[in-house]
């Protein structure tokens, strides 16, 4: 299994796709960061600069993309959402067109950029738009094979990528499919619910919680938008306890989207979001700012134990 930060197997996969004739990729100004400079550099013909032009980048896409290319059109999360909403909600989800959107450096894992890079509600923009499939990948494995899986996925869909580097979860025996969880660890007592990099805070919160003899069950929710109902109401009913954990706000993200699902199923069991709770963080390491707002492993091990409590 290979550690590494999502963006760099977004990198990596992006460079073999290069030869694919359909394949084009934009960056907004920021290639190094995003890991697209080795696709533009080996690939300079089919790589598109657009500098701190988001909204340009955006349509610049579409209209590749209707011209039957896969444009990947990569920038920072929050200038990539925020300063786009009318372009992505016109040109992209309404048009359905083919583009793949990559925010990268998404959430407060980002750390000492500060409260204003810390994009905390992409994923309840994008999961509002009818047409757009949202992704975000747990390690670099993932974030590897989805790139490759997305170009032969047809419509506009939200990449979610993160800057930290995260230890392995998948091997390259693993394969990637759209919409689909799937099951990391079996337990009994109660399931988790995770994406993105909370998977990662999940897995060590599951080794606490194991001390004190509870059997957590935890799921890697890679494709948020459309979600694996079928898993999420499986394992509810498996565990009678719920929790989901996320790097984003609680409101609009993976914590509404499963709640939504046990509703719509009436599943009804005791369920916590661990996320961002409705706040701006402020400028900090990654590992100080998830302790203070709520988000290591330590209050997601908490957590763990105050819903299973209340399924006892």
């Amino acid at each position: 299994m290979k550690s590494g930060a999502t963006r760099d197997g977004y990198g990596a996969a992006l460079e073999e796709l290069g030869d694919n004739s359909k394949v084009v990729v934009l960056d907004a100004g920021v290639s190094d960061s995003t890991r697209t400079k080795k696709f533009g550099q080996k690939f300079p013909q089919k790589f598109f600069n657009m500098g701190i032009s988001e909204g340009d980048m955006v349509c610049t896409a579409a209209g590749l993309a209707t011209t039957g290319k896969v444009a990947f059109a990569t920038g920072f999360a929050c200038f990539l959402l925020g300063r786009t909403m009318d372009q992505i909600l016109v040109s992209l989800a309404y048009s359905n067109t083919n583009v793949k959107l990559a925010g990268t450096h998404a959430g407060i894992a980002v750390g000492e950029d500060g409260p204003t890079a810390q994009m905390i509600v992409d994923l309840a923009y994008t999961r509002a738009m009818p047409n757009m499939t949202v992704i975000q990948p747990a390690d670099w494995e993932e974030a590897y094979q989805a790139t490759k899986a997305l170009v032969d996925h047809q419509g506009p869909v939200y990449f979610r990528l993160g800057r930290p580097k995260v230890e392995g979860v998948y091997d390259s025996s693993t394969k990637f499919q759209i919409g689909k969880a799937n099951v990391l660890k079996q337990g009994k007592d109660i399931v988790v619910f995770a994406t993105g990099i909370m998977v990662q805070e999940a897995m060590k919160a599951i080794e606490i919680c194991s001390k004190n003899g509870i059997d957590v069950t935890l799921v890697n929710v890679s494709t948020i938008k459309p979600i694996d109902s079928q898993l999420i109401v499986e394992e509810a009913k498996k565990n009678g306890a719920v929790i989901t954990a996320e790097d984003h706000n609680v409101i609009g993200g993976l914590g509404d989207a499963v709640l939504s699902t046990l509703v719509e199923n009436k599943v009804y069991v005791p369920f916590k979001k661990v996320g961002v709770n409705d706040t701006f963080a402020e400028t900090g390491t990654a590992k100080d700012l998830f302790q203070k707002y709520g988000l290591s492993a330590e209050h997601l091990a908490k957590a763990i134990q105050d819903v299973r409590q209340e399924k006892a």
